[in-house]
């Protein structure tokens, strides 16, 4: 049954079991997108299924890629090596993935294409890869500096040079990176500067783009060379998700239990992947940890952090403010309806004042999700040792985990359901 809030109940034992993470929504949207830009039909296994990838994948199919679905972690995908112009709007919902991604390969379809999402993504920003699609003679705009995006596409760039400011998302740089082998032109993506978000996501980028056929060369640490070979469609593996993993390794050792994932955390390419390590250090985390290069495992380690020995200072989380939410205020808001002072924001930190006493305590707390689905899953963690904490709109969890609650319960966690619907 669905419900409005969801209660967890402290299972007062070590979470013992098996739990099989979904497959990477990172990896999943940038594989469909160049299984969608390939020619010929490729098969995705171990990919995720989730709202993220549904809007991706039905985006494709308005743009005459077809893509079947044979079973729950496949998708077969048949593409011409071009999109064609979609007949209306492309509806992304909240998917920050997909609406960057399909931005940039939107840009080299001939014919006009509109990308937007709900009212959650039209606050997101996207002027600088609006821009740098603009400096490549791209006829695009996007008044708000967020979605909606309108985008009349020649089918190609006019130069074939862009240097892009990549320090609120290094989505964009990926976004361009993957359009690019389309161009007729080898096209050269220069870094503004050394800033840039999470830099092992260009990683996980350029390895997907050369296993589907495309060449691309680092001139130096700022600038890409893509060729125009455009893409060949293959057969690709996704690894499970590592920012899911995340959530089963803090339960761990929140519990002291253990939790066989099927994947060692060191087989991970993923950047959150590194969170493990930090994690690891639990209750003696660092005094200072830098998220910029994990940041989708900032809301997890935050939510541990409370439970620490001794405070923790998160830095390098600006970018944090821009994703589904401001998770570093919705983290601030939560933390601190569990206990006041538990949490304090300094500029773009967020300092987490650990209390070891909070473990056994009953502390009820509405935790606002903001629609935000590592919010609702980071909280549940600390419904694992304190007894009232009440998530908000549960079933955000779609986003990128659908089997959230269900993995939990699979380990012991019990819940209490309210308002039914």
């Amino acid at each position: 049954m669905k419900t409005d809030r969801l209660t967890i109940v402290p299972p007062g034992h070590a979470l013992e079991g098996a739990v099989s993470p979904p497959g990477s929504k990172s990896i999943t949207n940038r594989a469909l997108l160049l299984a969608g830009l390939a020619d010929g039909t490729s098969r995705l296994t171990g990919a995720l299924r989730s709202d993220d990838t549904r809007y991706m994948a039905d985006a494709l199919r308005a743009m005459d890629v077809a893509i079947d679905e044979p079973d729950a972690t496949s998708f077969v995908v048949t593409g011409s090596g071009r999109l064609n112009s979609p007949k209306g709007p492309l509806f992304l919902g909240n998917a920050g993935t997909a609406t960057r991604f399909l931005t940039a390969a939107a840009a080299l379809v001939d014919g006009t294409v509109v990308v937007d999402g709900d009212e959650h993504m039209r606050k997101r920003p996207i002027t600088p890869l609006v821009t740098a699609l603009g400096s490549l003679g791209v006829d695009i705009s996007a008044p708000s500096g967020c979605p909606p995006v309108t985008i009349h596409g020649t089918g190609d760039f006019k130069t074939f040079h862009v240097t892009i400011d990549a320090g609120l998302s290094s989505q964009y740089v990926s976004a361009l990176l993957m359009a690019a082998p389309c161009a007729s032109r080898p096209v050269d993506i220069e870094l503004a500067g050394d800033d840039i978000g999470a830099r092992g996501y260009i990683d996980l980028t350029l390895s997907a783009m050369r296993a589907f056929g495309a060449s691309v060369v680092q001139v130096t640490p700022s600038i890409w060379r893509v060729e125009p070979t455009g893409y060949k469609a293959s057969d690709f593996v996704i690894e499970p998700d590592a920012s899911a993993a995340t959530y089963l390794w803090a339960a761990e050792l929140l519990t002291g239990g253990h939790i066989d994932l099927g994947t060692p955390a060191d087989a991970f390419s993923q950047p959150d992947a590194r969170a493990y390590a930090v994690m690891s250090t639990f209750p003696n985390l660092p005094a200072v940890i830098d998220g910029s290069q994990m940041q989708d495992a900032v809301p997890t380690i935050a939510v541990l952090a409370a439970f620490n020995r001794t405070p923790v200072r998160f830095v390098g989380i600006a970018n944090l403010r821009v994703k589904e939410c401001d998770r570093i205020r919705a983290l601030s808001l939560g933390l601190n309806g569990i206990r006041d002072g538990l949490a304090v924001e300094e500029g773009d930190d967020l300092v987490v004042n650990a209390y070891p006493g909070l473990s056994g305590q009953t502390l009820p707390a509405d935790i606002d999700t903001f629609a935000d689905h590592r919010i609702a899953m980071s909280f549940a963690l600390a419904g694992l040792k304190i007894g009232g904490i009440t998530i908000l709109d549960p079933d955000c969890v779609g986003k990128t985990y659908p089997a959230y609650w269900d993995a939990l319960a699979s380990l012991g966690v019990t819940y209490q359901q309210d308002t039914p619907r």
